[in-house]
């Protein structure tokens, strides 16, 4: 199709085999901003190559995932060129390989679902557009340039070789801004010629001369009367007497200047970043395979990559705006900039990542130096509308000094030491190691374990008995995700991450909300709790930005016949703030239907206050690490206070968390806390083993007198 305005409406294909997907991506390409999207959807493979092949669409959205294909087998099957049209490729998980493949094929982008929302994928449709309108202008202007080298003869030349003189017609010395021209001799061509040109140009003519080319062209700059210096073409034919000797050249010389430069910045454009003008990925790369040239000709010469990702990104997108965020990454990249050495380059990959390539290095210190330079430079405070912001970095470090040599080797390792400082807390630098990579691969088993448990049905759910701290009576359950009996011994501290970063904790969440429901819908018939025993289930903010999270709540409750008011949705502060809007409009939609909302780890979000000022719900949970230290710690206690009090002005609840000690507990009373749980009451059990409890009317002696053998880990 023909370039569209962005002011127009762009008409998208997404070929989606999920339709719950599906309906996520059209809300938020509904969501209004800059761009308006005409969004088509084909669910299957075949349709989706005949729509494809139609050319209708202005970009594609292609999953990874189509049933027995993959968006790759459709790239490929579609196109036996580059698409005409941008392609975006999306995935539910980070693969370097497949973005490595989706790029061979002309993708424009590749995006992991889980890091999607609306704002980003905005963004990032209007820069594939752009990006791919600027590739197809360079391949036009350079198709409309071959034609005219072929049909342009502006300023003609003779050269007389027998004499050594040259005739210049007016046409030449007006494209240079000469009225006259005196001089008749070849030197005074080549004194016009740029220094940096003037042999290449030479060796062309003598290369022509001696018949080794039937015509000479060279594009080189030349002095123009104004003193400036503009880019021609010069072309030129040999003339032979009868003996074969070259005896004259006769050629024309065209300005090209505009076409330079408007090449140039297409060139430009088609490998730098839009927003902080620093290379993008093809330029970095590029450099990166030279820099590695050079270590294979010199094996002591080295260099190293620095894999740069903003800490909390999205919390400063999300709290502030999106151009507050660009505004930051130009800083950034200023700021990083100045730390760099001649002869180093700093990219910009996508997003909040950025990349440093440090050449000639000698030893791997060299670069964690340069690394904590970085780092400090990054983290230096940031003057934005009247305050102080402050960020930090992760950085992963690899070098080539330990035998390297593969380009996308060295930038996956980088990565993966980047993503190791993350998850140690970040802002911090970490240098690759082999044990890196492992638990690279531990993970990724982990994540297909993970996701074949929960097609499977096989997660289990443990459940931690709630109780009314003024009557000691079993007030509700928390249901809590367990790995398979059998799998070895995951715990949720490992499982529940990945699932989060995958986008495995919608499904994670929901089997364990239906199962949770169907066991106490269960245990109710049967008599074994109270009519006004609740569960609590955990809900992600994967699962609150969910189209259909309403419908899925709904059918859950419908289908094990509870009441909505004995299923408890416990949400985090973080979950609140990070699409403020649209979560308040799901939360209330989930309140109409009668269920109950809760906080969950009061006191470690970003803005408690604020939080608890506009929260819908009626309680609130305080987090275990305050009640771990109340008795130890004076602060704890004071903090506990003073979130009881204002929980009860506020007209909330409070269930503290992790009461483990019989004075804890003494001290929470005291407190007028009105609900607990933890390891004092019962540590979290299978259902089984609570059921049997319940049947005996054991779970009353176990609440008030059983603590456990260890405390919990």
């Amino acid at each position: 199709m023909g370039p569209r305005a962005m002011t127009d409406a762009l008409r998208i294909l997404l070929v989606e085999d999920d339709e719950d997907d599906f309906v996520l991506t059209k809300s938020m390409l509904s969501v209004p901003g800059h761009t308006r999207f005409e969004l088509d959807w084909e669910q299957s493979y075949g349709p989706a190559l005949r729509a494809v092949r139609e050319a209708r669409h202005d970009l594609y959205l292609v999953d990874y995932r189509l049933g027995e294909h993959t968006g790759l087998d459709l790239v490929r099957e579609a196109w036996e060129t580059d698409p005409p049209a941008p392609v975006i490729m999306l995935t539910g998980q980070d693969d370097y390989e497949v973005d490595r493949q989706a790029s061979e094929l002309g993708v424009t982008d590749y995006l992991v679902k889980a890091t999607i929302d609306a704002p980003g994928l905005e963004r990032t449709i209007r820069y594939a557009v752009r990006h791919h309108q600027a590739m197809m202008d360079l391949r036009r202007s350079e198709e409309r340039y071959a034609v005219a080298v072929q049909a342009t003869n502006d300023g003609i030349w003779d050269w007389d070789l027998a004499v050594a003189t040259m005739h210049f017609s007016e046409r030449w010395k007006t494209l240079l801004g000469y009225d006259h021209f005196a001089s008749d001799r070849p030197d005074a061509w080549f004194d016009l010629v740029h220094p940096d040109d003037r042999d290449r140009l030479q060796r062309e003519i003598d290369h022509h001369l001696a018949g080794s080319s039937p015509h000479f062209e060279n594009e080189h700059r030349i002095r123009h009367a104004d003193g400036g210096w503009r880019w021609v073409l010069t072309r030129g034919l040999t003339t032979l007497d009868a003996s074969g000797t070259p005896v004259r050249i006769t050629g024309s010389l065209s300005d090209i200047t505009e076409r330079r430069t408007a090449q140039e910045r297409l060139i430009h454009d088609a490998l730098h970043d839009g927003l902080t003008g620093l290379p993008n990925r093809a330029l970095f790369m590029d450099r990166l395979v030279h820099c590695l040239s050079h270590h294979e000709r010199d094996p002591a010469y080295g260099c190293a990559v620095l894999y740069i990702d903003v800490d909390r990104f999205k919390l400063v997108n999300d709290s502030l705006s999106h151009a507050a965020g660009d505004r930051l990454l130009v800083e950034l990249a200023r700021r990083v900039g100045r730390v760099l050495r001649p002869g180093d380059t700093l990219a910009r990959l996508g997003g909040d990542e950025f990349a440093l390539l440090l050449d000639g290095i000698t030893e791997a210190g060299q670069a964690r130096d340069i690394a904590a330079r970085a780092g400090r430079a990054i983290a230096e405070p940031i003057s934005f509308e009247s305050r102080a912001l402050s960020i930090a970095a992760s950085i992963g470090i690899a070098h080539n000094l330990d035998g390297v040599v593969d380009p996308d080797d060295l930038i996956r390792n980088a990565d993966i030491a980047m993503y190791d400082a993350k998850t140690q807390g970040g802002d911090r630098c970490e240098v690759f190691d082999a044990s890196m990579h492992q638990r690279v691969v531990n993970r990724v088993s982990l994540e297909t374990q993970l996701r074949e448990a929960i097609e499977q049905r096989r997660l289990r759910t443990f459940f931690q008995p709630i109780v009314d701290l003024r009557t000691g009576d079993l007030h509700g359950l928390e249901a809590l995700a367990r790995w398979p009996a059998g799998d070895g011994n995951v715990s949720p501290a490992e499982f529940i991450p990945v699932a989060e970063e995958t986008g495995l904790i919608g499904p994670l969440g929901t089997l364990i909300m239906r199962g949770a429901c169907e066991t106490l819908s269960d245990w109710r018939r049967r008599g074994l709790v109270g009519p006004t025993v609740t569960v609590s289930v955990n809900v992600s903010i994967r699962q609150i930005t969910d189209a259909s999270i309403v419908a899925q709540v709904r059918a859950a409750l419908d289908d094990a016949d509870l009441p909505a008011a004995n299923l408890v949705l416990e949400i985090t502060e973080s979950t609140l703030i990070e699409n403020p809007e649209l979560v308040s409009a799901v939360l209330g939609q989930l309140l109409d239907l009668g269920v109950t909302v809760q906080l969950d780890d009061f006191g470690t979000g970003f803005s408690s206050l604020t939080v608890l000022h506009d929260f819908p719900g009626d309680t609130l949970k305080v987090d275990r690490s305050f009640v771990a230290t109340m008795i130890d710690r004076p602060q704890s206690q004071a903090i506990i206070r003073s979130i009881i009090g204002l929980a009860h002005s506020l007209g909330l609840r409070v269930i503290a968390e992790g009461i483990e000690r019989p004075d804890q507990l003494e001290a929470l009373t005291t407190l007028d806390c009105e609900y607990g749980q933890g390891y004092h009451f019962a540590r979290p059990l299978p259902t089984d083993e609570l059921e049997a409890l319940l049947a005996r009317d054991a779970l009353p002696r176990i609440v008030t007198a059983r603590s456990p053998a260890s405390p919990r880990a």
